[in-house]
């Protein structure tokens, strides 16, 4: 079971290459999305997907319903009150979620062997409240806002750690950071890179390119777009103006925007918004570079690996990036890639300037590139990874929820099942530990 924060995603293309990957290889999946889909567009590729979508509801939250349906919930599954109690960072909406989940495995056929979150936060910890129910074991694949960003609480995050099957994430960085600042043992943590269908990113030299760079990626602080509009900047200034197209969307398209008119590079700068994959790939292999200006945000966040580094240097198209988190791994300065320092547009301007007028410098390191992608990128490898983690998973091992024959899911269920006829109160316990989270939700127990 693929447990998702919302699904389907346009910018998460990485996930649907992995459950792809999955099902080639014969595995059944299911996708439970615990958010609806907001984005307007979506990438053809998530038709492909086999997998049953369901959308796991949230219920009613007025609090005389909440705290009567955790009542029923508790003579289900007589671990709720200890797991609350023991995780004072649950929403109340997480809860129930959790609940209807552990419900629908209970009576379902199609009881998952094991649960596969994406990224550290909402989803899996849905997953953990769902292994502690039902005992069914889970794993999840920790990126990048979800452990560096500064609302993150490392103590739910290691405690989330600590209790999952394994945890997967993108970069041996990561794997560092996991295991030396969140204080998890080493053997608990596998990195296994982001993987490509390499069939779909053929390679194709980059000797002859059109003038042009682009980039592609939300626009958000941690992908330095600003940087890349300043560098653009000195370039016009300096007579050797370079098109570049940044492709794609997000909150700081207005301030973007600004930025742009008031640099006066609005003609050699241009923003395409979101694209869908095809003119994506096509964009980034007419392109003599890639541009990805990564920082770290002011709140901590920065990228794991940037999954359209890797298409890109798969593709053919050489790359200027920066040091931040996983990219050193991949892209390694005059061999692989170019590399600048964060916030440095003169040296990101630079770096411009020699890929557009060096096809020799283009095709030496995108063959290297390549080779690199080719070595450890391969999503059907890595995908297979993965799957020797699920196999490794015992999902009979104490579970404490209840012992239900398997019958088939129903179409609908209810999110808030109803009250006990005599339910028992709420520990004192809980109700002091979840006084902070779920209790501030949705109010006290009456």
């Amino acid at each position: 079971a693929y447990l998702l924060k919302m699904y389907p995603r346009f910018s998460e293309t990485f996930i649907v290459n992995e459950m792809l990957a999955h099902e080639a290889a014969g595995a059944h999946i299911a996708i439970y999305s615990l958010r609806a889909p907001i984005d307007g567009r979506f990438h053809a590729t998530y038709a492909q997907v086999q997998g049953e979508v369901h959308y796991v509801p949230d219920g009613d939250m007025r609090h005389t319903l909440f705290w009567q349906a955790l009542h029923a919930a508790a003579a289900r599954y007589p671990s709720l009150w200890g797991a609350l109690q023991e995780n004072p960072h649950l929403g109340a909406r997480e809860v129930v979620q959790a609940i209807w989940l552990a419900d629908a495995f209970a009576q379902s056929d199609r009881r998952p062997d094991c649960i596969h979150a994406h990224f550290g936060s909402i989803a899996t910890s849905v997953a953990w409240l769902v292994n502690r129910l039902t005992g069914i074991p889970y794993v999840f694949t920790a990126h990048a806002k979800d452990i560096y960003q500064e609302e993150v609480i490392a103590e739910d995050l290691r405690r989330k750690m600590h209790d999952a099957q394994q945890v997967i994430t993108v970069s041996d960085f990561n794997v560092h950071y996991l295991t030396e600042s969140i204080g998890v043992a080493p053997s608990k943590v596998r990195r296994v890179y982001n993987g490509l269908d390499l069939d779909s990113f053929p390679y194709r030299s980059p000797r002859v390119r059109s003038r042009r760079l682009v980039a592609v990626g939300r626009l958000v602080e941690k992908k330095g777009f600003d940087v890349l509009a300043a560098a653009c900047a000195l370039l016009a200034a300096a007579d050797t103006p370079i098109p570049c197209e940044i492709i794609g969307a997000g909150p700081l398209e207005a301030d973007l925007r600004a930025q742009i008119e008031t640099l006066g590079v609005g003609e050699w700068v241009t923003l395409r918004g979101p694209q869908p994959q095809h003119i994506v790939k096509a964009a980034v292999q007419e392109a003599a570079g890639f541009v990805a200006p990564c920082v770290v945000g002011s709140d901590g966040n920065r990228d794991g690996l940037p999954t359209v580094l890797l298409e890109a240097m798969a593709l053919g198209t050489p790359t200027i990036s920066t040091d931040v988190t996983g990219i050193p791994e991949i892209l390694a300065h005059e061999q692989t890639g170019l590399m600048v320092a964060q916030h440095d547009a003169a040296g990101l301007a630079a770096a411009m300037l020699r890929l557009v007028e060096d096809g020799d410098l283009r095709v030496r390191l995108a063959e290297a590139a390549r080779t690199r992608i080719e070595a450890d990128f391969d999503i059907r490898r890595n995908a297979a990874q993965i799957r020797n983690l699920y196999r490794a998973a015992d999902p009979w091992r104490a579970a404490p929820g209840p012992k239900q024959p398997r019958k088939r899911a129903q179409t609908r269920q209810p999110a808030l099942p109803a009250p006990a006829s005599d339910p028992a109160p709420v520990p004192e316990p809980v109700r002091a530990s979840m006084g902070a989270s779920v209790g501030a939700s949705v109010g006290a127990p009456a």
